[in-house]
């Protein structure tokens, strides 16, 4: 996996802070292949509860990971205990390494 101790400490604090220490953060896609490079950090957002807006609190945790990592770009999947999962998100956990 391509990202370092700092940068998975940062992103579990920026995750835990705006959802709670039970909200769960997965990489997945190219960062999680060693032998590739460059890519987007794309991470899969789980929380333990309903989030009122999904789509402003994935804007949110992207804006503040850009923050926290430096510019780059960032995907944000969030899963709460509302959403219907489907194949977008089967995709986003096969081969998704937890942090």
């Amino acid at each position: 996996m391509r990202l370092t101790n700092d940068e998975i400490a940062k992103i579990r604090a920026v995750v835990q802070q705006a959802l709670g220490e039970r909200a769960r953060v997965s990489v997945f896609g190219s960062r999680t292949d060693d032998s590739v490079r460059g890519g987007d950090l794309d991470l899969l957002v789980e929380a333990d509860r309903a989030v009122a807006n999904r789509a402003a609190m994935a804007s949110r945790l992207e804006a503040e990971l850009q923050l926290a990592l430096g510019d780059q770009k960032i995907d944000v999947i969030l899963i709460d205990t509302t959403v219907h999962q489907g194949a977008l998100h089967a995709s986003a956990r096969r081969g998704a390494v937890a942090l």
